[in-house]
């Protein structure tokens, strides 16, 4: 059987915490932060975590697990 591929994005998009959960970057911080106020810029700070639902589907795109 030859190996499943890996989706590429997900390897550039998410990784695994200690307790097997995914994280990712929150969206909308990359440009057009003029039009938003501060308490949206402030409060998407950082990493989230993915919710349950999500999780099965991308652990399905990356057979072999994230880094």
């Amino acid at each position: 059987m030859p190996k499943m591929k890996t989706k590429s994005g997900v390897k550039k998009r998410f990784t695994m915490t200690a307790s097997g959960k995914l994280k990712h970057g929150v969206a909308g911080k990359r440009h057009r932060l003029i039009s938003h106020n501060a308490k949206y810029i402030r409060q998407n700070r950082g990493t989230e975590v993915v919710s349950d639902a999500d999780t099965r589907t991308i652990k399905l795109w990356a057979p072999y697990g994230l880094k």
